[in-house]
């Protein structure tokens, strides 16, 4: 079982369609239109997710796609993995030509799709979609194609395929099911070999001129970096000379403004002083107020009774003019 995992998966995806569509000459294979293609390749950008590995994994994604896009009666699972599978390598042959061979990448309408595509630009691109349950009733798609078997020698085995195998005699499942798990057997290798080119893309599947090609990129983008780093290591050295200038004037304005505290507590010092000479004054004024007051105190005094005296004597002359008035005024009523 492992020997013809590991055989399988050294083939392109699309190599076991091939091969079916040389002995089922009478498969009908649907043409995409333009637009088709088009939202093909950003599904299946948008919904690597879905490629995830696991068993009947690659099969269930593509049913998925093929049904959102509306094609699930006219595409199987496995003409669309080879729909894709010729894609990346018509993108690759013109991405990366062999050397002194010239191309027009122009010339073929999708590659700008293919070229955002592999960059990672297409991602979010077309709607995420939800996996169909792996119970969902096959007879709502189009079948495979029918499988057969037959022998393959180790000469038409792949070198990772013979490194596995040891070199021996391995039997490729094309389409039978006469053991039961041919079927299963080729699922999980189609899935665990979409699942590696996942994982794996740009590395050692690439050809070495794609390889240099995002080594120079990546030295561009550091060197940009690099340059980016400088100019803001600059500006903040000017910041930097901005700031001890302004830090010296904060300095100059400081010491300005302690002088001028040390003339203004001079001057308060002053103040005090003259205000102690005017306090002192103050007492001395007060003092002799009151010595010149005690000494013209008696003489008020003696004025103040002589004055009392005369009030009283004409008070009482008063009082006896009155009450003599009244004892006239008596006697003429008796």
């Amino acid at each position: 079982m492992k020997e013809r995992i590991m055989e399988l998966i050294a083939q392109p995806d699309h190599a076991y369609t091939t091969m079916c569509d040389q002995l089922n000459a009478t498969e009908f294979t649907y043409k995409m239109s333009n637009n088709e293609i088009q939202n093909f390749v950003k599904l299946r950008i948008s919904n690597s997710y879905l490629f995830s590995g696991m068993r009947n994994s690659s099969k269930w994604a593509w049913r998925t796609i093929l049904k959102h896009m509306g094609l699930h009666q006219r595409m199987n699972h496995r003409q669309a993995s080879k729909k894709w599978e010729n894609l990346k390598k018509r993108y690759k042959e013109l991405k990366n030509p062999p050397e002194g061979v010239k191309v027009v990448p122009e010339s073929w309408p999708f590659f700008n799709l293919m070229d955002d595509a592999m960059e990672g630009r297409l991602q979010g691109s077309a709607p995420i979609l939800k996996a169909l349950p792996t119970y969902s009733n096959n007879s709502d798609f189009l079948p495979a194609p029918t499988p057969k078997r037959r022998k393959v020698s180790n000469m038409e085995v792949s070198p990772a395929a013979d490194v596995a195998a040891g070199r021996a005699d391995v039997e490729v499942l094309l389409n039978g099911d006469e053991d039961g798990t041919s079927e299963a057997v080729l699922e999980e290798s189609i899935e665990l070999k979409d699942f590696i080119q996942e994982v794996d893309i740009g590395t050692d599947s690439e050809p070495l001129g794609y390889k240099s090609e995002l080594v120079s990129l990546q030295r561009k983008k550091t060197d940009r970096n690099i340059v980016a780093l400088n100019r803001e290591r600059a500006l903040v050295e000017r910041e930097r000379a901005v700031m001890e200038r302004e830090r010296a004037v904060m300095e100059r304005e400081r010491a300005v403004m302690e002088r001028e505290r040390a003339v203004m507590e001079r001057e308060r010092l002053m103040l005090e002083k003259d205000r102690d000479a005017l306090h002192s004054e103050r007492l001395a004024l007060e003092k002799e107020k009151a010595r010149l007051q005690s000494l013209f105190a008696p003489k008020d005094r003696t004025e103040e009774v002589a004055e009392d005296g005369s009030k009283a004597v004409s008070d009482a002359g008063d009082r006896k003019e009155r009450f003599l008035s009244l004892l006239e005024k008596l006697s003429e009523n008796f």
